[in-house]
């Protein structure tokens, strides 16, 4: 009863959210999102920064246009059930400044198949994201001249909620083209839903939940299929938190609900910033060269534009070229995991080594401490341990399986040996040497001048 009138609490401060908090000052697009709207839980196909986007901007049009037919571009029947926009207009307020229209357009086709889940007190709808889409010039589609228009129509739940809310938030498309993850731009809406609450707080829900909103991924069938809590917080919540923190009008803070050590549950502190007024700011735009790269070594789209949205482009370059140069290096294994190693190559800000001269090396001995060799070997075990937990679970199990079946002795299960301190060992040093192979005396080098080692 509690988190019911917590809602509705909610709900009835959405709705004088204009007049909590005017927005009149700024000259920004701004749409009226139904509160059932905000946090889709996606049932099938997945929701990415672009297509949240473009989802915004195609409510944004219908919420203006309000007619369906308006402007249609040709005379015919069908042209009367579409809302209507240009499609350059379009792409400039979804902050899309690439000149690849075919690639917008196959974005805006592929929301089709995103299948929604919508469930209030009365009613429970399984629904598309969009129903219909065209495009049409009028001097024909692969004509140079005239001008593209794209033709939407919702679904009749999505339709209403759009046309019609009952409850709703107030969102700016500004906020929006700042935001430079899929991730950051759902928690922003789920945030700022609730920044005209008294409370502040946003519900509480499992933690499984709060990664379906906030990923715009269907929820697994397996629970053990999601990934760890401690690694949804690095990758997801603490990067979609400080990227809204950092350029929209609120701050958000987690809080974590624990059961005994376990976190279980997860809700929100949010409130306004003091000024509201931010510093006008270039939005964001992706990258297509960049998406295509990181989509070539198997990321999903939806994985490839938070990372363009986390890391800065040159930075994920520099890791590519990391990547390119390890998979075409003549010494090592091959890379069990591209994307493990990429994600490897961002954290630990890897770069492609330098060639040197070759060094003095002296043996050492137990009073002179560890030789050059021995720490080389140890670093880079490390570093092969973190790209070895990068891995998700099925990668994680065939690399497993390949260690376990050169390694003498008992060796413990996958899920017990990041605790066992030999087996971690034995473990890094193996991959270390599947990575990268045998050390080489340039690489022993570059290790001794980056650590100032005495050589």
């Amino acid at each position: 009863m509690a988190e019911k009138a917590h809602e509705m609490a909610a709900s009835t401060s959405d709705v004088v959210d204009v007049a909590v908090k005017p927005t009149a000052q700024r000259s920004e697009l701004e749409i009226r999102k139904s509160n059932e709207a905000i946090g889709l839980r996606v049932v099938s196909g997945r929701l990415t920064l672009l297509n949240r986007k473009v989802f915004n901007v195609l409510m944004y049009h219908a919420q203006r246009i309000r007619k369906l037919g308006q402007d249609a571009p040709i005379d015919t029947p069908a042209a009367q059930k579409y809302f209507w926009v240009p499609l350059s207009v379009l792409a400039r307020n979804a902050s899309y400044d690439s000149r690849d229209m075919q690639f917008l357009r196959e974005q805006i086709s592929e929301m089709q198949d995103i299948k929604l889940l919508l469930e209030t007190d009365r009613q429970w709808t399984s629904e598309r994201l969009i129903a219909s889409v065209t495009f049409v010039n009028p001097k024909g589609l692969h004509s140079r001249t005239g001008q593209v228009w794209v033709g939407f129509a919702f679904p009749p739940e999505v339709h209403e909620s759009v046309m019609q809310p009952e409850t709703y938030t107030r969102l700016s498309i500004h906020y929006q083209g700042l935001l430079r993850s899929g991730t950051a731009l759902a928690l922003y809406e789920l945030c700022r839903r609730y920044a005209t609450n008294p409370s502040k707080l946003t519900s509480t829900y499992p933690v499984e939940h709060w990664y379906g909103l906030l990923t715009g991924n269907p929820m697994p069938e397996k629970p053990e299929d999601l990934p760890e809590y401690k690694y949804f917080k690095r990758d997801v919540l603490k990067n979609a938190i400080a990227e809204v923190n950092r350029v929209t009008d609120i701050e958000v803070e987690l809080i974590e609900h624990k059961l005994g050590r376990r976190v279980q549950q997860l809700q929100f502190r949010v409130d306004f910033k003091p000024d509201t007024q931010q510093e006008s700011s270039a939005p964001f735009t992706i990258d297509l060269t960049l998406l295509e790269k990181l989509m070539a070594l198997g990321m999903t789209q939806q994985e490839a534009s938070n990372v363009i949205g986390e890391y800065a482009d040159d930075k994920i370059y520099q890791a590519l070229a990391v990547v390119a140069a390890r998979i075409g290096s003549a010494n090592g294994g091959p890379v069990h995991s591209k994307v493990a190693y990429l994600r490897w190559a961002l954290k630990s800000e890897a770069k492609l080594p330098d060639k040197k001269t070759e060094p003095r090396l002296k043996a050492g001995s137990a009073a002179e401490g560890p030789t050059l060799l021995e720490r080389f070997l140890s670093a880079r075990a490390k570093l092969a341990l973190d790209v070895f937990k990068e891995m998700d679970a099925d990668q994680r199990a065939t690399t497993y399986e390949q260690f376990r079946a050169q390694a003498t002795g008992k060796v413990p299960a996958l899920d017990k040996v990041l605790e066992k301190g030999v087996t971690r060992t034995a473990l890094s040093l193996w991959y270390a040497d599947a990575l990268w192979g045998e050390p080489t005396v340039e690489k022993l080098s570059h290790f001794a001048d980056k650590n100032q080692v005495l050589i």
